[in-house]
């Protein structure tokens, strides 16, 4: 007889998301479903042009084993980078990851002991819930505002959960419901953190894809104490599949990740590793930046609009100033799951809001769209079944 799954694994249910971006692989699907960068801001041909230079100039460089902690340069010009923002501090060190899922997943398998609490957002993003149940933990949610974690129930939790390892928050444009948690949120969650004696994770994948409004400082900024634990990526700025990420915190703790990280990946790819710090010092960076930021402002526009046109007022949208994402919620009366299988029917795919909480059998109202992969033409197309669909379903 076979052997059983082991009792990390054997809870664990395939990525809701990934199950629903099956029906894309159907050419007439239009999905809302996924959170790719937008293909249209890949700089395909100068990651091309720094390919071939890299494997002229130092090809032994790209294709050799290298150190766990990541490509100097690029860790140089990261720490240098971040200390500008006030986001690397005196004590601090960075290492290089497989995007920043590896940071966050590698957070949890140093932290983490079967049964240990992580405390998150709810909802939030499904890749890393999944990161943290593979490691046996509870996780219990915090519900959000459109300021973001509530203070007051954060406390509540804390005080029920003495021993929680961490709190996981994605405080700017959040995934899935693209809101940013308040400076004011920001500053009485890390108070808490400092009163209790917790980690704070902060997740910032869609940091510098701020499209309106003002910048609010990181927690990592704003933190005195050495709680708070940052991750950023390159996914989302140069290109995912390159899967390039980094964990910045107390060198400490970033040094145990990297003994972590040596069980694993061994060292994040190098040739990607040295394209990425070549990008952004050989090109124009902050040009760069503003030209995703732009995409995505007009990407982002253009799917609001669709949607105000064509759903009923009844059903809330949530106005994020940056990342990828709109969160739409309907009323209570009404069920969430079958409307999103009715829009799959109907050649468009959006994902259920349960799939981002952190009890998956919490009933949600809500579903997550994706405005940044589809198409111009999909979106108003896309938009337009929608409407068509939650006028009869939920008339």
């Amino acid at each position: 007889m076979l052997k059983p799954f082991s009792d990390k694994m054997a809870g664990l249910a395939p990525s809701a998301i990934r199950e629903i971006l099956k029906f894309t692989a159907d050419p007439e699907v239009i999905s809302f479903a996924a959170g790719n960068p937008a293909p249209e801001a890949f700089p395909v041909e100068t990651i091309g042009k720094i390919s071939a230079d890299i494997f002229r100039e130092e090809p032994v460089n790209a294709l050799q084993y290298s150190v766990t902690e990541g490509y100097p340069k690029l860790r140089k010009w990261l720490e240098d980078d971040l200390r500008k923002k006030k986001i690397f501090k005196d004590g601090d060190m960075v290492v290089i990851t497989s995007g920043a899922q590896q940071a966050i997943e590698v957070t949890a398998k140093i932290l983490c002991n079967e049964g240990d609490v992580i405390i998150c957002e709810n909802p939030s993003f499904i890749g890393s819930l999944n990161s943290f149940r593979s490691y046996g933990v509870k996780i219990i949610g915090v519900s959000m505002d459109e300021n973001g974690m509530k203070s007051d129930e954060l406390e509540a939790v804390l005080k029920a959960n003495p021993k929680a390892k961490f709190i996981y928050t994605i405080p700017n444009f959040q995934n899935p419901t693209g809101n940013t948690t308040a400076l004011e949120r920001r500053k009485e969650v890390l108070a808490l953190a400092k009163k209790y004696g917790i980690y704070v994770l902060e997740d910032n994948p869609y940091g510098a894809l701020r499209f309106a409004g003002e910048d609010v400082a990181c927690y990592k900024e704003l933190d005195d104490s050495k709680n708070v634990i940052y991750t950023g990526t390159f996914s989302k700025i140069l290109a995912p599949g390159l899967r390039v990420g980094y964990l910045c915190g107390d060198a400490e703790l970033v040094s145990k990740a990297v003994v972590g990280l040596q069980t694993t990946t061994v060292h994040t790819n190098i040739w990607a590793q040295i394209l990425a710090y070549r990008f952004v010092t050989e090109v124009d960076f902050d040009a760069h930046i503003k030209g995703l930021q732009a995409i995505y402002r007009k990407k982002y526009q253009r799917m609001a609009d669709a949607l105000g046109e064509n759903l009923p007022d009844f059903i809330e949208l949530s106005k994020p100033q940056g990342g990828l994402f709109i969160w739409a919620t309907i009323p209570e009366k009404y069920d969430m799951n079958n409307f999103c299988v009715e829009a799959v029917k109907r050649k468009v795919a959006v994902v259920p809001g349960n799939a981002f909480n952190a009890d998956e059998a919490q009933v949600s109202h809500s579903f997550r769209l994706n405005y940044s992969t589809p198409t111009d033409e999909q979106i108003d197309k896309g938009c337009e079944i929608l409407g068509k669909c939650a006028k009869e379903l939920l008339n």
